[in-house]
């Protein structure tokens, strides 16, 4: 049992660790306020390789896995700028496409994955359905040699941004009659996809989006994988990816909260010369948190070092729990720092309270708190299925 990174991820996280710093949560947060986007920070990244560090060298990335791809969602985050767009495109978007893509769609889109050039958002919850695949209404039909969609889709990330968005869609089984998942990727300018923007109670230069699909017309190769038959497994590819990096980012934004709190307390001097950190009551809360978030720092890449090795239903586990307790810690983390740095810990100068949305909303998604739950007690624990 090894719980050193190698090298390679050494140097790695130390080099993101400087990139984020050079921009800082200042630079995220006046994006996300103006309305901006943090295309610089996205663009030095792809440049530099730390977006396509989980694409495979012949497509011109890293090479690497989930643990490297998570460390730079962590350092990102660590460093005040999680960027969300980290984890539906590197994350699931181009692993989806290397894991059950076509060869013919590895070569087209991989490289773009790998230098940040292209970004592809994913498209799974539904205003009725959530993210229960099983009741989705965005359905495909053919229509000759094309395929048809039509549904809607809510809470996109990053639409305005990205070139293509991948969708989840059940098509009809025509041996069967029954319906199956799909996943098709589609160019955001596809005619008859329309989106409107969710207004979200979240500092964050990443914008949310319903997504209306009225008929938009793709051709065969949009089909992942080129059959019927990939659509089950490529959605389960991207979803284990999925809980890990937002639990990296979850975890770095707790790191960086808890950083910037004991920064202030270590310093901060009210009651005779000894500074506030001295005193239990502020020191406590904030080495309990950080035992939360080393805890799920563990998790992490438990899961991730299980999924690189190939053992998914193992990282499923695992990964779920990662995201369970990354979620309760960053959370803990940010409220905490807030609560030790009194009224300051409320300005925008300090930079913690404009996490509060982000972190609550790692509590609820990509898949909630109570579900993770769910999963736990059905397929660790044994119990009879509650939902």
């Amino acid at each position: 049992m090894n719980f050193d990174l190698t090298p390679e991820q050494d140097q790695l996280r130390d080099a993101v660790r400087a990139l984020g710093r050079r921009y800082g949560h200042s630079y995220f947060v006046g994006k996300a306020k103006s309305g901006g986007h943090t295309t610089e920070l996205w663009d030095e990244a792809g440049r530099l390789g730390y977006l396509g560090v989980n694409v495979p060298t012949e497509y011109g990335g890293g090479g690497g896995g989930l643990t490297e791809l998570a460390i730079v969602c962590e350092e990102l985050a660590a460093a005040g700028c999680p960027l969300l767009l980290l984890v539906v495109s590197p994350a699931i978007a181009a692993t989806v496409i290397n894991r059950h893509g076509t060869e013919e769609q590895r070569k087209r889109f991989l490289p773009g994955f790998a230098d940040g050039s292209l970004k592809v958002v994913f498209a799974i919850t539904e205003p009725e359905a959530g993210s229960n695949f099983h009741r989705l209404g965005t359905v495909a039909r053919r229509d000759g040699d094309d395929w048809l969609l039509s549904g809607r889709k809510c809470y996109i990330s990053g639409v305005d941004e990205a070139q293509y968005v991948l969708v989840v869609a059940r098509t009809e089984d025509a041996t069967t009659g029954k319906l199956k998942p799909a996943l098709f990727v589609v160019p955001t300018d596809a005619t008859g996809l329309t989106r409107s923007r969710l207004d979200m109670e979240i500092v964050s230069p990443e914008n949310q989006f319903l997504l209306y699909l009225d008929d938009v017309r793709l051709p065969a190769d949009a089909l992942v994988g080129g059959s019927l038959d990939a659509g089950l497994p490529a959605l389960f590819a991207g979803l284990n990816p999925e809980r890990i990096t937002v639990a990296a980012m979850g975890v770095g934004t707790g790191r960086y909260a808890i950083e910037r709190a004991t920064d202030y307390t270590a310093t901060r001097r009210v009651w005779g010369g000894r500074s506030i950190g001295a005193h239990q009551g502020v020191a406590h809360p904030l080495a309990h948190a950080a035992v939360q978030v080393e805890l799920a720092r563990l998790m992490i890449y438990k899961a991730a070092t299980l999924y690189d090795a190939g053992r998914d239903l193992e990282a499923g586990v695992s990964g779920n729990m990662a995201k369970y307790t990354a979620g309760e810690a960053a959370a803990l983390a940010v409220d905490t720092a807030v609560q030790a740095l009194g009224g300051a810990g409320m300005t925008t100068e300090y930079g913690v309270a404009t996490l509060l949305g982000a972190v609550r909303a790692g509590r609820i998604a990509p898949v909630s708190r109570e579900m993770i739950l769910n999963f736990v007690a059905q397929h660790v624990l044994g119990q009879e299925k509650s939902y």
